[in-house]
């Protein structure tokens, strides 16, 4: 009698363990079974799919971050896949203008039409995650078969074009996530959707008009997008919201006092806009509100009451304004935001909003003459723009400004300027002569999906034995060349080009001819990886330059400076020294990457090393003056803020800074970044203006020597130091150089 009660516990046990697991049909529809195998294909059998097989029982798979399948009734009811290829933004200089397939997407033979034709067919799908997975395309408008779908998420992909306006018929999503892809253009009209309560959207190009929403959300985020409008007044009904990220936009217009009162808000983030005007007086804030961030805007007057530090826990960012009555240092004048606010202002409402037909003619008729004296009047400037220039420019404006015609290598001021530094301990590994095993499998093999994306050559990312990530020069010698001599040259020429701010070598390889051993065929180049993005990149997308205040972009410069001063010291000249090819590392080091290293006269490659070691000099007749030239382009387009693409806009901006120069200290506040506004001494900007002026000299024998340059812009730091010591600046946005420089 006792055996058979034991049985019985044992089986009442059994069966409590079995449905304990979740309900899930043991055998999925064969249909179903069929498409998630071509789901499989179609995503090219990422890693965490690569286990699937004919055996596998796609219900009962163990449930992991990586992967979930859910089934009910034969069918799938949720499907998460995520893979480990990254996301757009790792890659700061891709848009959706210049989007090409590579090693982080799907192959060119993938489309993302054909994908969800596949996926659509598993009909009972109400939550489908694809992240990280290498979509790239247009989001199709057939995304709306899914009939039942709650949670659509498709983030961190390469999905470009428009959102489709299909999406918003789902009446029963609750879940939009379509965040860190390549979307651009107007959001369709998103009020439809009566049940969603979560939407994001960061990290797009989408805009310019704020999207339409229901107002049934709880959390909305739409930063780092391009929307350039005012936040609807209409969402003062959204009650339930308790998460608003809408920075780093140029939303415009004032900040809606009740967005701070909602109900149920709690996290406000509006940073990094361009709102404009005073908040109200009388706003008030909700009892669940515990974060807001309305820094980097152009707000003006005082902070409400409830924003003040006593006023509740919470926290409150507000610097890079214009406010009143607050006690941080970090606030800009008054007059700068009500200046810079004329530009951003929204356009004001007629309130009748009414017109006839005469009206409109006589408008018409009005416009064309005026547009017509207009292009008259702009063909007279430019004439007479002309001529004022050659006169202007016939007298030499170079030997007028503060650096003198006359070399400092024979005068005393020459002993101020440090001599070039040789650093052995850059943190980097001692040189190294590699094997021709340690670059195959540095590369994996020479690997195509390795080769650098628009370089010329043959030019490899690859990783150490210790880990470190490089790149690799594969560069093929056209003329016979002993191995020990060009051996002996890399060992006591290259091995010694190691400088904080050049891109580094860090060893090399050479190849030989296997009838011939004592002939070199090839050399691997092995320099540093530096993957921080350029100066172009910090200078001029509005992401980035924020941080790029004059401090910072003195240091940089001055490390520029730096870094031609040791190559000119040993002779090396003719550098293609270019904005995009001054890299930064991550401490914001910059690193030139565009230097001669000269291989032994009789060794040629059959390409330029994508301007990391060349084989051959410049052409020019003073190429020393001609680095200087250079140098004097990347200075311009650091103080103005924007990349310049031609020979007339070079002209163009030098002849108007040297007329700004002469005429007032406005003038020349006017032609900068207005990123840098308040953040520097007139003296220190002014200083730096003549050493770019001086180095853009048509006439390259008055153009000054790089020490001329290092003295000047010390100069300018220090000018620049002493008035952020005596808080003498607009602003006190002053940064710290010490550390820099």
């Amino acid at each position: 009698m006792e055996d058979s009660w034991m049985h019985f516990r044992f089986l009442v046990s059994s069966l409590i363990f079995l449905l304990s697991f979740p309900v899930s049909n043991s055998q999925l529809a064969q249909t179903e079974t069929r498409i998630l195998f071509q789901i499989q294909q179609l995503l090219e059998y990422p890693p965490v799919l690569q286990q699937w097989n004919n055996w596998t029982n796609f219900c009962f798979l163990p449930q992991n971050p990586s992967l979930t399948i859910t089934c009910s009734d034969d069918h799938v009811t949720e499907l998460t896949i995520v893979g480990n290829r990254s996301s757009p933004f790792q890659n700061p200089r891709l848009s959706p203008s210049n989007f090409a397939v590579s090693d982080q997407t799907l192959s060119a033979k993938f489309s993302l039409d054909s994908f969800f034709t596949v996926l659509t067919k598993l009909s009972g799908l109400q939550k489908l995650s694809l992240v990280s997975l290498g979509l790239w395309g247009p989001l199709p408008p057939k995304i709306n078969r899914f009939r039942s779908l709650v949670v659509l998420n498709i983030s961190s992909n390469f999905i470009y074009g428009s959102i489709p306006g299909s999406v918003s018929t789902y009446q029963g999503l609750k879940s939009l996530v379509l965040r860190k892809n390549l979307l651009n253009g107007s959001v369709p009209d998103l009020s439809s959707l009566s049940v969603l309560e979560n939407l994001d959207l960061s990290s797009n190009f989408l805009g310019p008009g704020f999207p339409s929403l229901g107002f049934n959300l709880v959390s909305i985020s739409v930063a780092n997008n391009s929307f350039r409008s005012e936040i609807p007044q209409d969402s003062n009904k959204m009650i339930r919201l308790q998460v608003l990220d809408a920075s780093s936009n140029k939303l415009i217009g004032p900040i809606p006092s009740f967005l701070f009162s909602l109900p149920s808000i709690q996290y406000i983030e509006l940073a990094r806009n361009q709102f404009t005007g005073a908040l109200a007086a009388d706003t008030s804030c909700s009892a669940n509100l515990t974060f807001v961030d309305i820094s980097n805007n152009l707000l003006i007057g005082k902070l409400p009451s409830c924003f003040a530090p006593n006023a509740g826990n919470k926290t409150v960012i507000i610097v890079f304004n214009c406010l009143a009555n607050t006690t941080s240092k970090y606030q800009r004048p008054s007059s700068f935001c009500r200046k810079d606010a004329l530009a951003v202002q929204p356009p004001a409402r007629n309130g009748k909003q009414e017109s006839t037909l005469k009206l409109g003619i006589v408008f018409g008729i009005i416009g064309g003459v005026v547009g017509i004296l207009v292009a008259i009047g702009f063909l007279i400037l430019v004439i007479l723009k002309r001529a004022q220039r050659r006169r202007w420019g016939g007298k030499n404006r170079c030997d007028s400004f503060v650096i003198e015609k006359t070399s400092v290598r024979g005068s005393p001021i020459r002993r101020h300027v440090p001599p070039p530094m040789r650093m052995t301990s850059l943190g980097l590994p001692p040189y190294h002569i590699f094997t021709l095993e340690e670059m195959e499998e540095a590369t994996n093999n020479f690997d195509p999906s390795g080769l650098v994306e628009g370089s010329q050559g043959q030019l490899y990312k690859g990783w150490l034995r210790d880990g470190s990530a490089v790149l690799v020069k594969r560069l093929k010698l056209k003329q016979k060349h002993s191995s020990q001599a060009l051996q002996q040259h890399m060992e006591t020429v290259i091995s010694k080009r190691r400088h904080r701010h050049l891109v580094s070598v860090l060893g090399h390889c050479i190849v030989t001819y296997q009838d011939h051993p004592k002939t070199a065929s090839t050399v691997f180049i092995v320099i540093e990886n530096i993957a921080c993005g350029s100066l172009k990149d910090h200078v001029t997308d509005w992401r980035k330059r924020d941080a790029m205040k004059w401090p910072q972009r003195m240091a940089l410069t001055l490390g520029i400076a730096r870094g031609i001063q040791y190559l000119h010291t040993g002779d090396i000249h003719g550098n293609d020294l270019k904005i995009n090819n001054v890299l930064l590392d991550e401490t914001l080091t910059a690193k030139i990457s565009s230097y001669n290293i000269n291989l032994p006269s009789k060794v040629g490659g059959e390409s330029p090393p994508d301007g990391q070691v060349h084989s051959n000099q410049s052409n020019s007749e003073n190429p020393e003056k001609e680095d200087i030239y250079q140098l004097g382009v990347i200075l311009l387009q650091v103080i103005i803020g924007r990349s310049i693409d031609s020979q007339t806009e070079i002209d163009d901006l030098k002849f108007q800074l040297e007329r700004s120069l002469a005429e007032s200290p406005s003038k020349l506040r006017d032609m900068i970044d207005p990123s840098i506004r308040g953040t520097f001494a007139y003296e220190s900007l002014k200083t730096m203006v003549q050493i770019t002026l001086n180095c853009l000299c048509k006439d390259p024998s008055v153009r000054p020597t790089i020490e001329d340059v290092l003295w000047h812009m010390q100069y300018s730091v220090q000018v620049q130091e002493g008035c952020t010591n005596s808080g003498n600046l607009s602003g006190n946005l002053s940064g710290n150089l010490s550390t820099k420089l």
